[in-house]
């Protein structure tokens, strides 16, 4: 019997398929009928040339290069970081292609299209009732840990989800928008709606004392949102319980309530990527994207690094000359920090990814920008900007895991959707659910992963699996699910730094 699940071609113009199982020298393998002898040990997730590749040539995967051959590679060899390299160097120019969107939804509609979430006094929505302790400043983080301990053990049964903080190194000895970028951060979390109260605690002697901190947060409900700053009261801890008592008793008038999809906000990202993400979880991900988006909601795509390569794609589905010109910026402002900075502006993928078989920044963007679906790019937001429009979003951040997750919180990413190939226990400050690109990691690390995208290569069909995970987010919103970053408590935020400190 011939062996035609080895190998898996994903485009008709490739030169390469992906090894589905671990390959062993001079075994024969087929690809459409077609035999392959396999001329070395090739990995699971890890690339096999299905045509002789000569030195210099474009290697395709996706329908789309993915780099150069360095060296002449025979049919049936290993593609990889010691025979291919990179095509892309340097800024590059780009054409408004007016009209170039052809894509339709596709409805889904027998699924539902509520949630049963928090409707705050401002009309914003939440999928948590939380109490959130944000403190304006690194030194006193061990004093937000403490106050969240004792007021969970308090306050624990009384119509709140929990207390918790986010520690942070930063808000003191930072200059220009370095300090910036942390009160932006800081400030959308502050303006969260899963946090039904706010303590932000400042110390009062730093950089971000609460002063000068509020003009970013805005107006606020003094009900919701309590200053504190330790330095002047004799007792933080006792003062700190106090303004805590008044959130918890605030937080616990709301309840549950139907709330329509289109009010929903999701973040995609993904890390820890493998030879599968942009075969699996991240078109998984782009589809239930697109299906909110169908409904009315939002979701927001950042990583701006990782899409290089893959940028036009974005910039085609733009939905008119002036996003076109956003996400432009966008990409040619990520490129000039690289620059400023002496860093090779392709300098990716990480050793990880290389592991698990991703070679080129171009490879790694092809797939990583899946998970934005098929929808038009609705609007670009800078770093610490709130989302105005609904349907897809860019958002301004880099690839880094929880930088570029808190960045999507402060988007106002009610969730986040992170795919992984490799593994991660991380979880932001919202509900982070994890989707493993392949079986195996989701049979190991069961309690890290929420989802396994990894069945579509043992052949569940796409349509089945997006109506399962579109129903595991609007359970994850409505609270009937908790994801494993919530049971494990891992919750933590990062702050993009690009500056000087004193």
């Amino acid at each position: 019997m011939m062996d035609q699940n080895s190998l898996l071609k994903l485009n008709l113009l490739d030169h390469v398929a992906v090894a589905t199982r671990g390959l062993h020298k001079g075994e024969i393998v087929f690809q459409n009928e077609e035999a392959i002898t396999i001329n070395e040990d090739i990995a699971v997730g890890h690339k096999v040339a299905l045509v002789d590749i000569a030195e210099g040539m474009s290697v395709y995967k996706y329908g789309a290069s993915i780099g150069n051959a360095t060296q002449s590679i025979p049919k049936g060899a290993w593609v990889h970081a010691h025979n291919l390299k990179t095509g892309l160097s340097g800024k590059l120019e780009y054409q408004y292609q007016q009209g170039s969107k052809s894509w339709t939804s596709r409805s889904i509609d027998h699924l539902p299209t509520s949630f049963e979430g928090y409707v705050r006094e401002n009309g914003e929505v939440g999928i948590r009732n939380e109490i959130w302790i944000i403190n304006t400043v690194g030194c006193i983080n061990k004093t937000a840990e403490r106050l969240a301990n004792i007021a969970n053990s308090r306050f624990s049964r009384d119509g709140i989800d929990g207390v918790y903080h986010f520690a942070h190194p930063y808000g003191c000895s930072q200059l220009g928008d370095d300090l910036h970028y942390t009160q932006k951060l800081l400030a959308g979390l502050v303006r969260h709606p899963n946090a039904a109260g706010v303590l932000v605690m400042g110390l009062g002697c730093e950089n971000n004392r609460i002063q000068e901190f509020m003009p970013f947060i805005g107006e606020v409900n003094e009900q919701r949102v309590k200053f504190l700053s330790v330095q002047s009261v004799e007792d933080e801890v006792e003062a700190g319980l106090e303004a805590l008592a008044e959130l918890v008793s605030y937080a616990s008038t709301f309840v549950r309530q139907p709330v329509s999809v289109h009010r929903l906000k999701v973040g995609l990202k993904c890390g820890g990527s493998d030879g599968f993400s942009g075969i699996t979880a991240n078109p998984l991900i782009g589809e239930v994207s697109d299906l909110l988006v169908s409904k009315g909601g939002t979701t927001f795509l950042t990583e701006v690094p990782e899409m290089f390569g893959a940028e036009t794609i974005l910039m085609n589905r733009a939905k008119d000359e002036v996003i076109y010109r956003k996400i432009v910026d966008l990409i040619d402002e990520f490129k000039d920090y690289y620059a400023r900075h002496d860093q090779v502006i392709y300098e990716n993928p990480s050793p990880g990814n290389k592991d698990g078989g991703i070679t080129t920044l171009e490879e790694k963007s092809l797939g990583c920008t899946q998970k934005g679906g098929h929808s038009s790019v609705n609007d670009v937001l800078a770093y610490g900007e709130l989302a105005k429009e609904h349907g897809l979003n860019l958002v301004q951040a880099p690839g880094n895991d929880m930088v570029s997750v808190s960045a999507l919180i402060a988007a106002g990413a009610h969730m986040v959707l992170f795919s992984t190939g490799r593994g991660t226990p991380l979880g932001g400050a919202v509900p982070t659910l994890k989707i493993s690109t392949n079986s195996t990691l989701s049979e190991k690390k069961p309690h890290w992963i929420d989802f396994d995208a990894g069945r579509l290569l043992s052949g569940m069909p796409m349509e089945e699996l997006t109506e399962e995970l579109y129903k595991m987010v609007l359970e994850t919103a409505s609270g009937a699910y908790r994801t494993r970053n919530e049971r494990n408590e891992f919750r933590e935020i990062a702050i993009f730094k690009d500056g000087v400190t004193l």
